[in-house]
C-alpha cells in the first residue's frame, strides 16, 4: 500500500497496515444537532483526487476494523471517511453497561447519517461514494430510499436486511414475540454472548470470517483501546432492528432508488438473511448483486485473500464506472 505525503505516494509495508493509524489520517469529534457527538476518521488522498468514499461500519464494529480496506481504496487515490455510530466505538454509549449495543430507533441513526453526509459532502470532492457493511449497509440503503442523501454512487456489503428465523418461524410470529420482549425489557441482553444466539462457547470467528489473522486484529484492537468493545445487542435494538428492516421492504421505496448500487453477499452469512438479500437486490432497479457461497462468512472485506479480493476488485469495477481513471 501507499500513503500520501506532501502530495507524494510513499510505500507502507503490508504488515503495518492493520494494527496502526495510516500516515496522515486522523481522528477528530463531529457533533450532531442534538450535541451528541461522534467519532469521524479522515483519510485525505492524494491531490487530485479520484474522488470520496464515505464507509458505514456495522453493528458493534469500529473503524479501525477495515483500515485494510481503506488502504486499498486509498492507493486507488480515493479519500476516505467515516465515522461510529452514536453508542458503538469511540461515539459514546446509550447505556450504563458499555457493553450492551443499544438503540430506541434506528431513526436516530438515520438522522446521524443524514447531517454527517451532508457536511461530508460539503467538504469532499466529488463524486460522493458511501459504503456500507452490514448494520451500515441497511442504515445507506433506507437512508437512500427515504432520500435523506443523495450520493454518485453506493456498495452494500453483507447489508442487513433481514434475519433467518429460529426454527424456521415465521417472520410475523418472531416479530412479534421481539416486539413483546423489547417492549418489557427493552435495556436486557437479547443473548448472552456472540453476535447472534448460539451455543455456549461457540466460536465467534466462525460468524465472522475465515482469516484468523484478520480476527485477531479486532482482537488486538480491543486489547488497545479497550473503551472501543462492544458486547450483544439488546432487545431494544433487536426490536428497533426487526421495526427497521420491515419499513425499508413497504411498497414502493426500494423501487424508488435511482442511485447506482453494487451489493455483494454470501450465502455463508450466518448473522444476516441471504434470502432478504436476494428479494431486496430484484426490487432495485438499479443494483446489481454477487452473492458468494458458503465458504465465505459475513465479513467479506476481512474474510481470507481470495473472497476479498475478489470482493475489492468487483467494487474497483463499479467505482470506476462511476469514476473513471485517469
Amino acid at each position: 500500500m501507499v500513503t500520501m505525503s506532501e502530495n507524494i505516494l510513499v510505500p507502507i509495508e503490508p504488515s503495518h497496515v492493520r494494527r496502526a493509524m495510516p500516515p496522515g489520517a486522523r481522528f477528530s469529534v463531529e457533533t450532531m444537532a442534538d450535541g451528541w457527538r461522534l467519532r469521524r476518521f479522515d483519510w485525505p488522498g492524494a491531490s487530485p483526487s479520484r474522488g470520496s468514499i464515505l464507509f458505514e461500519v456495522g453493528r458493534g464494529d469500529m473503524i479501525e476494523k477495515y483500515f485494510e480496506a481503506f488502504a486499498h481504496w486509498h492507493n486507488a487515490g480515493w479519500q476516505i471517511s467515516a465515522f461510529d455510530w452514536r453508542g458503538q466505538g469511540g461515539s459514546g454509549r446509550l447505556l450504563a453497561n458499555p457493553m450492551i449495543g443499544h438503540i430506541d430507533d434506528f431513526t436516530i441513526w438515520e438522522r446521524d447519517l443524514e447531517d454527517f453526509y451532508a457536511r461530508w459532502r460539503a467538504q469532499a470532492p466529488a463524486p460522493h461514494i458511501v459504503i456500507g457493511h452490514s448494520m451500515g449497509g441497511h442504515l445507506l440503503l433506507r437512508a437512500l430510499v427515504e432520500r435523506r442523501i443523495a450520493p454518485d454512487g453506493a456498495v452494500l456489503i453483507a447489508p442487513m436486511l433481514g434475519f433467518e428465523t429460529p426454527l424456521h418461524l415465521p417472520v410475523a410470529v418472531a416479530g412479534a414475540i421481539v416486539k413483546l420482549a423489547a417492549k418489557f425489557w427493552p435495556e436486557r441482553l437479547a443473548w448472552p454472548e456472540n453476535e447472534r444466539p448460539t451455543r455456549a462457547n461457540a466460536s465467534r470467528q466462525a460468524f465472522l470470517t475465515h482469516d484468523p489473522g484478520r480476527y485477531a486484529d479486532e482482537t488486538w484492537w480491543r486489547e488497545q483501546q479497550p473503551e472501543l468493545a462492544l458486547g450483544p445487542p439488546s432487545l431494544g435494538w433487536l426490536g428497533a432492528a426487526h421495526r427497521s428492516t420491515q419499513q425499508s421492504a413497504e411498497p414502493g421505496g426500494l423501487e424508488s432508488v435511482t442511485t447506482p448500487l453494487l451489493i455483494i453477499g454470501t450465502d455463508g452469512d450466518q448473522l444476516v438473511s441471504p434470502r432478504a438479500i436476494r428479494t431486496f437486490a430484484a426490487r432495485l432497479p438499479r443494483a446489481r448483486l454477487h452473492m458468494f457461497g458458503k465458504e465465505v462468512a459475513h465479513e467479506i472485506l476481512r474474510e481470507a485473500d481470495g473472497p476479498r479480493d475478489a470482493a475489492l476488485a468487483m467494487i474497483d469495477a463499479f467505482l470506476d464506472e462511476v469514476q473513471p481513471r485517469a
